[in-house]
C-alpha cells in the first residue's frame, strides 16, 4: 500500500484493534488478488533508525503469519505505538498476533487477554 486514499479508506471502513505496541487494522476487499499490506511509523515511534527497524519486523511478521490467514484478500495496516522501538521482536509478536486473534485474521485462543 502506498497511496493516501487506501490508508484512509481502511480507517474509516475498516475494523481496528489497538495493543500496547500495535494498531493493527484491516479491510475486507474482493477486488483485491491478494494481502495488501502497510506500515505506519511515525516520529513518535522512535529515531529514523528505530523506525525503519520496526518496518523491517512488521514485514516479518506479516511474512511469517499472513499464510494462516483465512482470507486473504484485504488491507491490513500496522501502526507503531510510542514504545514499539523500544520492544523486543518477542513482544512485538505477541501483541501483533494477540490483535490479529481479536480481529479474526487468525484461529485459535487469544494470547494473553
Amino acid at each position: 500500500m502506498k497511496e493516501r486514499a487506501d490508508f484512509a479508506r481502511v480507517k474509516k471502513t475498516g475494523r481496528a484493534k489497538a495493543g500496547r505496541f500495535v494498531i493493527l487494522s484491516t479491510l475486507e476487499d474482493e477486488s483485491l488478488a491478494s494481502l495488501m499490506t502497510g506500515f505506519i511509523t511515525t516520529k513518535r515511534s522512535g529515531k529514523a533508525h528505530d523506525r525503519n527497524r520496526l518496518r523491517r519486523r512488521f514485514r516479518s511478521l506479516v511474512q511469517a503469519h499472513a499464510p494462516a490467514f483465512g482470507e486473504i484478500r484485504r488491507y491490513l495496516v500496522t501502526i507503531a505505538r510510542p514504545g514499539a522501538a523500544q520492544a523486543t521482536f518477542e513482544e512485538l509478536e505477541a501483541d501483533w498476533l494477540r490483535q490479529a486473534r481479536r480481529l479474526g485474521l487468525l484461529k485459535g485462543p487469544e494470547v494473553g487477554s
